[in-house]
């Protein structure tokens, strides 16, 4: 047999037992979970940035970055929400490489999923405490992400994981906006697919239980681009792509048709420094046609202290620096957060 049992890990009863969620912060949470909530109704006409590390690294440079949104959403709340991208979990195409905190929480020692899974409960624990945000994550893993179910406002699924059923099932039980990723290879009636089955009820195997769930109504998608049969990038954040998108809505029953706006990754064919000219774009399309203002609810940016980004070990790490894909630096993120405010 080639599995190699290595540790029996605690159920998440017991790990949300060990770290719970105070009442000040479940608090803080119900109330941001509401008003995102209301985005995705059409309730409410403020417009979402998601935006943070590519991945959640280490746990100091993402709270300095958390604590620096924090001062900007004081500045711009009555237009936008910001939600900390908290990435905890890195697919990778390969499979090499860092795959996230919850693997390994300090990168440069060997994965302890244990410690993983400890680490990510307390960063997201912490970004509710000490300033009053709630933040995304992905869920790589279907029967983990009841180990963050209480701390969490936004969930992505990504575009290696959307055309998988158990993760279409998972999310069809959560009660909090999930973003379902296009797959790499563009295809939105698979998006779309998986958004119905998010929205669906079901039953199914979860944990070693038999579960049902009542459908996520706010499940959504997600554009981040694709790549074609010769692993080029094909963009799909443009007027026509939208309007196409739109029209796809249209044909299929669902409630709060919406859309996010991955800036980075095939989109802008991961040169990093793109995206505030793709946010840019996506503001002007959304402008121009009334459906596509209540379509596109927000965009997600990749973003960190320092912008570009540097390899695992290298002699001078540089703080705040991507070891995954590169982002945009705080000066410049800053900056388009305000822009962003002004269009919006």
């Amino acid at each position: 047999m080639s599995f190699q049992f290595v540790k029996k890990l605690p159920i998440p009863a017991e790990i949300k037992k060990q770290f719970p969620i105070s009442e000040r912060a479940a608090s803080i949470k119900a109330d941001r979970d509401a008003q995102i909530k209301d985005v995705f109704t059409g309730a409410s006409r403020k417009f979402l940035v998601i935006i943070g590390p590519c991945s959640a690294d280490n746990e100091d440079s993402v709270m300095e970055y958390v604590h620096r949104l924090a001062k900007v959403q004081d500045k711009v709340g009555d237009h936008l929400i910001l939600i900390p991208r908290i990435y905890t979990s890195k697919p990778r195409t390969t499979g090499e490489g860092y795959k996230g905190m919850m693997h390994q929480p300090d990168p440069e020692k060997k994965p302890d999923a244990l410690a993983g899974l400890v680490a990510i409960r307390k960063l997201h624990l912490r970004v509710i405490e000490e300033t009053g945000l709630t933040s995304a994550d992905e869920m790589l893993y279907p029967e983990n992400y009841w180990y963050l179910v209480d701390v969490l406002s936004y969930v992505a699924i990504g575009a290696r994981s959307v055309e998988d059923q158990h993760h279409r099932m998972t999310t069809s039980g959560m009660d909090v906006p999930a973003g379902m990723k296009n797959p790499t290879s563009g295809d939105f009636s698979v998006m779309l697919n998986s958004v119905v089955a998010a929205q669906t009820a079901h039953d199914f195997i979860y944990r070693g239980w038999e579960v049902s769930t009542n459908g996520n109504p706010l499940a959504h998608v997600i554009l981040r681009g694709a790549t074609n049969k010769y692993g080029n990038s094909i963009p799909n954040y443009h007027y026509e792509d939208l309007i196409r998108l739109l029209h796809m809505y249209d044909q299929r029953d669902l409630s709060y048709p919406a859309a996010i706006i991955d800036t980075n990754h095939s989109n802008s064919n991961k040169q990093y420094e793109e995206q505030p000219r793709i946010v840019h774009e996506v503001l002007e399309s959304r402008s121009l046609n009334p459906r596509l203002h209540d379509l596109i609810k927000g965009v997600m940016v990749e973003s960190y202290l320092e912008p570009g980004n540097q390899k695992i070990g290298c002699e001078k790490h540089i703080y705040g620096k991507s070891i995954t894909d590169a982002c945009l630096g705080w000066d410049a993120s800053e900056q388009l957060i305000y822009d962003i405010y002004r269009k919006c």
